[in-house]
């Protein structure tokens, strides 16, 4: 793949550069600010931008912005030692959100991602979207002890609320995340759906519907063993979505 890379820092730049080079892609420019990064993908049409976010003038999330508005937009993966913008990140249709020093399993793993989801594919995409909606995001940034684990949803079973935090219980285990079930809810609203007022469900894994003690109800997944309890209030509701599945 053709590849800009962009940062600031020279030695942080020069090891991504050889990460890159030595996998056999192609770094087709370096930037070192967000200004300089938009002019190289509009010269050279990268498949992948690695972008740093703390940089002068424009940072990497305004940067990411503009090269969205382009009519063909490369895959961004941001390189940064910052965690605490994952979520504006994704906003900001990011496929890949590596901290520094960047580990070469995790930058092959996601330039793998970009390779799958290429930039003609994303420009597609938006072109089907509502221009004023927000950005779609396909993983939940969560932080770990091991940094920030990017969450893809088609791996989410299912969320429930935890007191300030909501639960997000994937197919590598559980993770608490910022995001409320309610924005949750909105924002995947095709694909997760509300079976409790302390829980969504990812439409994708659940199995059936079931009848237990005094009338009570619960859904079954595909895959795993565990049940979720579903509230009288929202039966109805998941029985019609079930019928027109």
């Amino acid at each position: 793949m053709r590849i800009v890379v962009c940062d600031d820092e020279p030695l942080a730049r020069e090891r991504l550069v050889r990460i890159v080079q030595e996998s056999g892609h192609e770094v087709v420019a370096q930037a070192m600010t967000g200004a300089e990064a938009i002019t190289a993908v509009k010269m050279q049409q990268p498949d992948v931008i690695l972008l740093d976010i703390r940089m002068p003038e424009m940072d990497g999330v305004r940067c990411a912005t503009a090269l969205n508005e382009l009519d063909h937009p490369p895959a961004i993966i941001f390189v940064t030692a910052y965690d605490h913008y994952a979520i504006a990140a994704f906003k900001a249709n990011a496929i890949g959100y590596l901290l520094k020093p960047a580990n070469k399993d995790e930058l092959l793993e996601a330039l793998g991602k970009a390779k799958n989801l290429n930039a003609a594919q994303l420009n597609e995409i938006r072109k089907l979207e509502d221009p004023t909606a927000r950005p779609l995001r396909e993983h939940i940034a969560a932080r770990t002890h091991r940094g920030v684990e990017l969450i893809n949803l088609k791996d989410i079973y299912y969320c429930t609320a935890d007191q300030k935090y909501v639960k997000v219980h994937h197919k590598e285990g559980v993770v608490l995340i910022d995001d409320t079930l309610k924005e949750l809810e909105q924002e995947f609203s095709e694909r997760l759906f509300r079976v409790h007022r302390n829980a969504i469900i990812n439409l994708s894994y659940l199995d059936f519907l079931e009848t237990i003690d005094s009338g009570q109800y619960q859904v079954r997944f595909k895959g795993i063993d565990e049940t979720l309890a579903v509230s009288r209030r929202h039966l109805p509701a998941l029985r019609d979505k079930i019928q027109n599945m």
